[in-house]
């Protein structure tokens, strides 16, 4: 019989073997661990979670509220892109048709332009403006429509109108008993709240609701503070859901796939937006009718100033202010990203200004006031007037805080 007596040299190598193995094992699944651990900090959008909202859609008429940045990123790094509308065909979803908000479903009208009702020539489906004859759809034109799903990139801006939209369907769905479906997305200026707070006596569809000019949310926590503020008419509540974003919060940097309108190509023209837009307001252009929308400002009343430009009609600005005339004024393309309100260029404009008239009435719709003018006029310095707001600011960011999916 034989007896096997292994050495010691024998059990140190199974020892190594197995410990080989076990370390071996231990890495590989480090590794894969950082796989999903990577995988799992891409941005990713409302309208990719397709699994939280087609259980919601499946079987039911759906109609749809979007434009040229309602698409799907089809590939990790953003560069290919499906629009909603396709997807949701492709998946076998019944889209009955599209509202289409300010800039139309394509995004290419002027601001303010009235955008017309028509045909989307890629799907054959009806597309009915909310920025011509009605900003709120109506009964008939939701008729035999189960469920609303809108889906449109903000900018994180009061004046930017698509809060404005957002009201009036949430009102309108909410009168007729149809549940909404916000498909969320990352707020570009969500880093900041800035800005002086709108007062009633200033509603318009250029501000709508008590909120400063930056209010760092998503569209999606903007909805549901409509809905908990009952700001829509008669105190009513729409039946809402939003889809929510993955990995994000509002200090998350945002760089937009497609540009969100017509004047805002690039992220400094949305950053520097709330601070030029003021200029709406004024003699002043902001870029319209130029390459360089909302990254610089001037006018033909700014004649001390020595950078210049020429406004011409182009996309999204067929009557440019001042248009072929030459304007003087500062180009802020290389300036540093903001976090805050930016009054100074204004506040220099104003007193560069050779004109008798600086401010039209439309400025007071912007600000939402009409001190923010009155305080320019009076030689308020910038932190004298951002003292003003402070106190609202502070309680707007309690009512804030009532409504925010992410921290």
């Amino acid at each position: 019989m034989i007896i096997f007596n292994p050495s010691k040299s024998t059990y140190l190598c199974w020892f190594l073997l197995i410990n080989f193995q076990l370390i071996s094992c231990a890495q590989k699944a480090q590794e894969a661990f950082k796989k999903v651990e990577k995988k799992s900090t891409i941005l990713k959008t409302g309208a990719a979670n397709t699994k939280l909202y087609l259980p919601l859609l499946k079987g039911k008429n759906v109609a749809i509220i979007g434009n040229q940045t309602s698409i799907i990123a089809t590939s990790a790094k953003n560069q290919k892109t499906k629009h909603l509308v396709d997807s949701l065909l492709s998946l076998g979803i019944s889209v009955k048709k599209v509202f289409a908000p300010e800039h139309g479903f394509r995004g290419k009208a002027d601001a303010g332009e009235t955008i017309q009702d028509g045909f989307d020539t890629k799907t054959g489906l009806p597309i009915i403006s909310l920025y011509g004859k009605n900003k709120k759809p109506s009964a008939a034109q939701l008729k035999d429509i189960d469920v609303v799903v809108f889906d449109i990139q903000d900018v994180g801006v009061r004046f930017y109108t698509y809060i404005s939209s957002l009201h009036y369907v949430m009102e309108a769905c909410a009168e007729i008993g149809i549940p909404v479906i916000i498909l969320d997305r990352p707020n570009p200026n969500g880093h900041y709240i800035d800005g002086p707070v709108l007062e009633v006596a200033h509603k318009s569809f250029v501000g709508m609701h008590k909120v400063p000019v930056v209010y760092g949310m998503t569209i999606g926590e903007y909805g549901k503070m409509i809905n908990g503020e009952k700001w829509l008419k008669n105190g009513i509540t729409c039946n809402l859901t939003v889809i929510p974003l993955d990995n994000y919060d509002h200090k998350t940097a945002y760089s937009l796939p497609i540009k969100p309108s017509p004047n805002l190509p690039n992220d400094k023209s949305i950053n520097l937006y709330p601070s030029l837009c003021f200029f709406e307001g004024t003699n002043v252009s902001a870029g319209r009718g130029t390459e360089m929308q909302f990254q610089i400002y001037g006018s033909p009343f700014l004649v001390t100033s020595v950078y210049t430009f020429t406004p011409k009609p182009n996309e999204g600005a067929k009557y440019p202010k001042h248009k072929n005339k030459v304007c003087f004024g500062e180009n802020l393309k290389t300036t540093k990203s903001l976090s805050l309100l930016n009054l100074s260029w204004l506040i220099k404009a104003h007193k560069q200004n050779t004109s008798k008239e600086f401010f039209n009435p439309f400025f007071t719709k912007l600000a939402g006031t009409e001190k923010l003018q009155e305080q320019i006029e009076q030689g308020l310095s910038q932190k004298q007037i951002r003292k003003t707001w402070e106190k609202d600011l502070e309680v707007f960011k309690k009512i804030r805080g009532q409504y925010l999916i992410y921290k």
